[in-house]
């Protein structure tokens, strides 16, 4: 469970079922936008490349996990891997990606101005970038991995330094993921009153990460268990991509390259 370096939403956990299908949501909204040399920016391990390589010329991955990129070596040959951290985007040269796609990344790099620009550097003249992360107004703790989370004016604000053409929209559930996300809040908030001295916002995240790890599996295993009818039952149709609103549980950003600030 904690092989990896850093905040990890598995494929093969049946407790992160919720969150792993609103992520990989994300995949399908590109599934028909994704074309000629691909680069993907912190690919984890590896559970959207089916959907975003069938229409690709090249595609290559970067994440700065040496275990999941083992993997994904393993099983897509001819997918060039490259293990590192970003920003910047070593040795990947100026206008030389036709789709850059980015999943939940951005809010946990510290120099993200860096990072939008790097993503503006590699991609070519017309190419378009693809990027989510989650919206801060519906962050129930603290999570350690994440170095900022975003609401919208701020995500916003971001983007629009570098890229004159975009658009932000939002990934929302429905009336059963709203339920997911209910009990999850309770249940959170009643772990949380176990910290009288409100630690989490005071020790570095660092030292928090791991007992965030243990505590969050612990709490989504509970979850499941109460709840694995609605947990099992939730699909990619429970999520749709919308005008950015107070349900909006993912930024679900486009930018393109067409004017060069």
């Amino acid at each position: 469970m904690f092989s990896f370096s850093t905040e990890v939403t598995s494929s093969s956990i049946r407790s992160d079922n919720a969150l792993y299908k609103r992520t990989l949501k994300a995949y399908h909204l590109i599934s028909k936008k994704t074309h000629g040399d691909v680069l993907e920016i912190g690919c984890g391990e590896g559970y959207g490349l089916d959907i975003i390589i069938k229409n690709t010329k090249s595609l290559t991955v970067i994440d700065k996990s040496k275990y999941t990129l083992n993997k994904i070596k393993k099983r897509y040959k001819k997918v060039t891997i490259i293990n590192q951290r970003i920003p910047p985007l070593k040795n990947l040269k100026d206008n030389s990606f036709d789709v850059v796609v980015s999943f939940q990344v951005i809010e946990h790099i510290k120099d993200a101005t860096l990072f939008i620009n790097e993503i503006h550097r590699v991609l070519k003249p017309n190419g378009t970038a693809y990027i989510t992360t989650p919206n801060s107004k519906k962050s129930i703790a603290r999570n350690p991995w994440h170095y900022k989370e975003y609401n919208y004016s701020e995500i916003k604000s971001l983007i629009e330094q570098k890229f004159i053409n975009y658009c932000i929209k939002g990934i929302k559930g429905n009336k059963k993921t709203d339920s997911y996300y209910s009990k999850n809040k309770r249940s959170v908030e009643r772990l949380l009153q176990l910290d009288v001295f409100k630690i989490q916002h005071i020790i570095p995240a660092f030292l928090l990460k791991l007992p965030y790890e243990i505590v969050n599996r612990f709490n989504r295993a509970r979850l499941f268990k109460k709840n694995n009818a609605l947990v099992n039952s939730i699909t990619l149709e429970d999520y749709s991509l919308d005008d950015y609103s107070t349900d909006t549980l993912d930024f679900f950003c486009t930018m393109n390259k067409k004017d060069i600030l």
